[in-house]
């Protein structure tokens, strides 16, 4: 089953790209503004599993739905990203420390919406799906667990969150700064070698087990599972 995804956007031609861009792995809705939106969501049937949260709406602005979800038990629990213009810092800042889970600014690239969007389910405990493989890699959430070639190989936490990232956007280069706030969080303070080390890690561990995919570095810009 598709996890649900509710955007609260009143521009037209972005409810027609969140629909484009989601529908082959959620089952997506759009809204015009806060009121539909509250009405949908008072349909139990229906509820979603993350809201993608615009901040300039008619009516209600985006802070005050933000305010209302996370003020309401039934709500509080589900991941809210906030969608705003580019560099704006003091809307990020507000929606942050009301509640808001993660942020991103127009315009964005369809990838790292997807990528935002598994990152939040996974953090919540909603996993995309049961099980990711790539290659003869195999991740198992239930278990929590990686597999290669069917033989487990021992990760500590934060290299098992970085080869979820990797896995789940297998081909695609992962930024540095996006893995940062995936894995470590948004509050990250320490040493960029940080990164660094724990990838040297992971590569060892995957090339003794025989791995058939390798972590790619794409210099100046971050990593790549292929």
């Amino acid at each position: 089953m598709k996890h649900i995804v509710y955007t609260i956007e009143d521009d037209a031609a972005l409810q027609e790209l969140y629909e484009y861009a989601l529908e082959s792995e959620f089952d997506s809705r759009c809204f015009g503004d806060g009121g539909a939106f509250f009405d949908a969501l008072a349909d139990e049937s229906a509820a979603p599993d993350i809201i993608l949260l615009d901040i300039m709406l008619p009516g209600d602005d985006g802070f005050t739905i933000l305010s209302r979800l996370k003020s309401d038990i039934s709500s509080s629990h589900i991941p809210v990203i906030m969608v705003s213009a580019k560099g704006d810092e003091v809307s990020k800042v507000k929606g942050l420390n009301m509640g808001a889970d993660d942020y991103i600014a127009k315009p964005f690239g369809v990838l790292e919406l997807i990528a935002r969007i598994k990152a939040n389910l996974r953090k919540s405990g909603a996993r995309v799906a049961e099980r990711v493989t790539y290659k003869n890699i195999t991740i198992d959430y239930a278990k929590h667990c990686v597999l290669v070639g069917g033989r487990q190989v021992q990760t500590t936490l934060k290299e098992y969150n970085l080869l979820c990232m990797l896995c789940e956007n297998a081909e695609t280069v992962q930024g540095r700064e996006s893995i940062f706030r995936e894995v470590w969080g948004d509050g990250f303070i320490g040493e960029t070698r940080t990164l660094d080390i724990h990838i040297k890690e992971l590569r060892r561990k995957l090339a003794e087990a025989k791995s058939e995919a390798t972590i790619k570095t794409i210099r100046g810009v971050g990593y790549m599972l292929t």
